[in-house]
């Protein structure tokens, strides 16, 4: 028998057991377990004590380089004499600190001030990287990017959701947006036709929330998704026969999965003697004709008034004689209107929806059609839909971030109350290769597409040994 004091200081009889090993009694337990220490705060590591040092750095010198420009004289300056100037203050007042910061830090610091004062701040390190297809903001400090179908975390940060705020109302205001308090989500684009949505406070619970997908600086050659693999060389003849000749093509998929590059790479099949209409919520379109008029959606005022809807466009696009109409997304009931535009003169025009099969495509226009307010029996939608829709191209981002066109389906036309389609080509996966990238190879199956007649009256005739059943070569 030992006795121990407690934390409160009474004393506790402990029992020894064998030499060196007591057991404890339950108050001693109790009173140990109500005084548990409090954790050890992580530890800080010397480099972290260093980006943020720098980071505050940063803010000063920005802060006191703004306080410096004459307003006056800036209205009179070019961008680049500008920048010059900005840069020349930005090194003497680096000078100052050459003591703390080596040659790297100097010029890494002139860069990120220049972009905090012209460009979009730590944005413009990840938009100068053309590998970068999309850059997902989580808060401040968790930013990601996706390299060649891969997620990976950035090291670029930003100072704090201040500062993350700031940037995305400076690219909304660009393109005569807003996003605040009273209005939390925003659509946008920047300059180089990036695509933009932004979720802040008080939707986003963990800080400010961007998505920005990335489009290339050129648009991306047909002949490219062959190189890449993403469909084979009898899949895009049979898809550029279609778009020359004016059949009307639905492009499915998922976010992601690359609809809109599709139908800016079938845009080049479009005779260039053509009038075009595009109309999109945020433009990112590249088509590659001279003759494109692009319209581009708005939403409301603060005040709840001006809202310009993707119907609406569709409507007035009717009165500027289009030969072709592109809505870059059909997700509501502005799909009535594009199914009348294209069985009213307006055939060969195209649109991409949200879907993961060709049969879910035509599934999710008759219910984007029933939500135009129309009290239409289901099957005189199906009949609208057979009887306008021809080619259904799904595409798909497959494990490993592989983008392919999994299937080109064509609809045939009604059997009783069912649109009847057939596969004319599709993609099957056999598997995942030893670093999880899905692996498989196309199809032909073997159907000659009930097109072809109409493809021939237009003088594009496709030789019928590109739908023989085999497997295709890439």
């Amino acid at each position: 028998m030992a006795w121990l004091k407690g934390n409160n200081g009474k004393q506790h009889a402990v029992i020894e057991e064998a030499p060196g090993q007591v057991r404890m009694p339950p108050a001693v337990l109790a009173e140990t377990a109500e005084a548990e220490p409090e954790p050890a705060a992580a530890e800080v590591s010397p480099d972290d004590i260093r980006d943020a040092w720098f980071l505050a750095l940063k803010r000063e010198l920005h802060q006191q380089i703004v306080a410096k420009l004459n307003p006056g004289v800036i209205r009179s300056m070019k961008e680049e004499e500008l920048r010059d100037e900005v840069r020349r203050q930005t090194e003497a007042l680096c000078q100052e600190r050459a003591e703390l910061l080596n040659a790297a830090e100097r010029e890494r610091l002139v860069m990120e001030v220049l972009d905090e004062t012209f460009g979009l701040g730590p944005l413009e390190q990840l938009l100068r990287d053309p590998d970068i297809s999309d850059i997902l903001i989580n808060g401040p400090k968790a930013i990601y990017i996706e390299k060649r179908g891969r997620l990976s975390k950035s090291t670029v940060v930003f100072a704090d959701d201040r500062h993350l705020l700031q940037v995305v109302q400076r690219i909304v205001g660009r393109v005569g947006r807003r996003i605040d308090e009273t209005s939390p989500l925003c659509d946008a684009r920047l300059a180089d036709g990036s695509r933009l949505n932004a979720v802040i406070n008080p939707i986003a619970l963990d800080g400010s929330a961007v998505s920005i997908r990335r489009f290339g600086t050129k648009p991306l050659l047909a002949e490219t998704l062959i190189a890449n693999k993403s469909l084979t060389k009898e899949m895009l003849q049979f898809l550029s026969a279609c778009v020359e000749a004016r059949v009307n093509v639905v492009i499915s998929g998922g976010t992601g999965s690359g609809k809109t590059t599709l139908l800016n790479a079938l845009s080049r099949f479009i005779p260039a003697d053509e009038r075009l209409v595009t109309i999109e919520d945020a433009a990112e379109l590249r088509l590659q004709q001279p003759h494109v008029v692009r319209m581009e959606t708005r939403p409301a005022n603060i005040e709840g008034h001006g809202e310009i809807t993707t119907r609406d466009l569709v409507k007035n696009a009717l009165r500027m004689r289009p030969e072709r109409i592109i809505v870059g997304e059909c997700r509501g009931a502005e799909a009535l209107d594009m199914l009348q535009a294209m069985n009213t003169g307006h055939d060969g025009s195209m649109t991409t929806i949200h879907a993961n099969t060709p049969r879910d495509a035509i599934s999710r226009l008759e219910m984007m059609v029933g939500m135009a307010g129309f009290e239409l029996p289901v099957w005189v939608i199906r009949r609208q839909v057979a009887s306008t829709i021809n080619v259904v191209v799904q595409a798909a981002r497959l494990i490993g971030g592989l983008r392919k066109i999994i299937k080109i389906s064509e609809i045939t036309g009604m059997e009783g109350d069912v649109i009847s389609m057939q596969d004319i080509y599709e993609f099957k996966q056999t598997g995942l290769d030893e670093n999880r990238v899905a692996q498989g190879h196309f199809v032909s199956n073997g159907i000659r597409p009930a097109c072809l007649a109409k493809l021939q009256a237009c003088g594009v005739p496709l030789p019928v040994e590109i739908f023989e059943r085999r497997v295709l070569k890439c």
